[in-house]
């Protein structure tokens, strides 16, 4: 089967006065039907950039300089800046680390909603606006009375789980999950997680999930992949990775994990080249 997304040799860089800094360089897999990515590594490492370039919102002075993204036959990186505004929610979807920065602070919940799906063409009364709040919210597990609040008047879980809703309200066939639990409490965050997964089977849209939280790849990701300095240094099933880790890098990584049977020093990793 044709894999959803295919992203080849990907580079992204940021100009500085000794030369480019590449924060992606030359990063290449496949995605695929309903498939859920794990994108891992330290801060720094490019994955959030990744993200980004794929919703083609990476700012200036960052420029995308080379590679595909294909998603769906079309080239994300390559189409008109128009048209990448109606894939946008409708074909690709971002969830980011800061739900509070995702939503307006003065607006309630349901016009927010609903502006994200007008903006793409979906037009309802009044009475088929509120059905389809209702319906989102209740598929994240919210009360439909959630869309009259502020976003200030939800818990931070609450919030996050909104931002799913908008994510998922135009049944997307990728979504980019960028560190979505940072800043919850454990129990928070694995309720947001189980909630993204349930509305992913219900949609069938694939996931790339960006983050530092080796539990929760371990729990959710069926492959993952190793970012180190731009690159992806390994990609693999999520069992192999974690159980028999090939980069030294990995290795480190997986070294990381806190352990309640063994006490070891701390390992440096060495700087980049």
């Amino acid at each position: 089967m044709q894999p959803v997304l295919e992203v080849n040799e990907l580079q992204v860089h940021y100009p500085t006065p000794r030369g480019p800094l590449k924060a992606v360089d030359g990063v290449s897999f496949e995605l695929a039907h309903g498939e859920r990515l794990g994108l891992i590594g330290e801060s720094g490492s490019g994955k959030s950039t990744i993200a980004l370039a794929l919703m083609r919102l990476i700012r200036p002075p960052g420029r995308i300089v080379g590679g595909s993204a294909i998603l769906d036959g079309r080239d994300l990186l390559k189409i008109p800046e128009e048209e990448m505004r109606q894939v946008r929610l409708a074909q690709v979807a971002l969830v980011t680390q800061g739900a509070m920065n995702s939503l307006n602070p003065v607006i309630r919940v349901r016009p927010q909603m609903i502006d994200a799906m007008q903006a793409h063409g979906i037009q309802l009364n009044k009475a088929g606006w509120d059905s389809r709040v209702d319906e989102l919210l209740t598929s994240v597990d919210l009360k439909p009375a959630v869309a009259d609040l502020y976003p200030h008047q939800l818990s931070g879980g609450m919030k996050q789980r909104v931002c799913i809703a908008i994510a998922v309200s135009m049944r997307p066939k990728l979504i980019v999950a960028d560190e979505p639990t940072s800043a919850l409490d454990v129990v928070v965050q694995r309720r947001v997680m189980q909630t993204l997964k349930k509305v992913q089977d219900r949609i069938g849209a694939s996931v790339i999930l960006i983050g530092h939280d080796m539990g929760l790849m371990a729990q959710f990701a069926q492959r993952v992949a190793v970012m180190r300095n731009g690159q992806l240094v390994e990609v693999g099933d999520v069992r192999d990775v974690f159980a028999r880790p090939k980069h030294p890098y990995t290795r480190l990584l997986m070294d990381s994990l806190p352990s309640l049977h063994k006490r070891d020093a701390f390992a440096a990793v060495a700087a980049a080249p």
